[in-house]
């Protein structure tokens, strides 16, 4: 069996209950610490580059057979950032490593999306930089909807009715794929359910960091 070693953010209570169900791959998880979601220096500062490694290789010393970092920062500072971030990581450790939203990026790609809806938790200025970083790489937002939080422990609080409210709203606008950008928001199951009634792929980010292709296992 393989093992996984998943790096969350400190604040995350999503991804590991979500990981212990999974019977084909063995997890190990250590964190980062995050509290915040803010587009100001203090927020940013928590994924500094050197920070971010140091954590990630901790999983190295569990012997693991993929790295993955399972936060959706790099929606707001920019992919970039997760593409560095693999980089080093990969030529420090020699293992394969990738990110959420490199994962969530992949299968937009895979499914041949270009108009997308984003449902986050954040803030609407944060939610903004996010539709630009994504317009940046190609994709039209066609419609977006932000619950306003920027404590990240909140997120995990926010109601399947809510979600579903936003995910219904962004719907409308005849979207390709709709994402549910945070992985401490708990909309796998809804994800699920509003892919079905929607006939709309609605990729939830917890699901998208865990369900990782063949090709990334080397």
């Amino acid at each position: 069996m393989k093992r996984l070693g998943l790096l969350i953010p400190s604040s995350n209570v999503v991804l590991e209950p979500l990981a212990a169900k999974r019977t084909d791959i063995q997890v190990h998880v250590t964190r980062l610490g995050v509290l915040t979601v803010k587009l100001d220096p203090v927020s940013q500062a928590q994924f500094a580059m050197d920070t971010h490694v140091a954590a990630a290789k901790l999983l190295h010393d569990a012997k693991v057979d993929g790295i993955v970092w399972g936060g959706t920062s790099a929606s707001w500072l920019g992919v970039a950032h997760d593409e560095a971030f693999v980089a080093r990581v990969e030529a420090e450790t020699g293992i394969p490593t990738t990110t959420t939203v490199l994962e969530i990026n992949r299968q937009l790609r895979t499914m041949g999306a270009k108009r997308i809806g984003l449902v986050t938790p954040y803030t609407s200025d944060v939610a903004q930089r996010i539709n630009q970083n994504y317009e940046t790489l190609g994709f039209e937002i066609g419609a977006w909807r932000a619950d306003g939080g920027d404590l990240s422990n909140d997120f995990a609080k926010i109601s399947e009715d809510i979600i579903e409210g936003m995910i219904r709203d962004v719907a409308q606008e005849k979207v390709d794929a709709i994402v549910i950008m945070c992985t401490n928001v708990a909309g796998a199951r809804i994800a699920s359910n509003m892919t079905e009634i929607l006939r709309v792929p609605v990729l939830d980010s917890a699901i998208a960091t865990l369900n990782l292709p063949a090709s990334f296992w080397k």
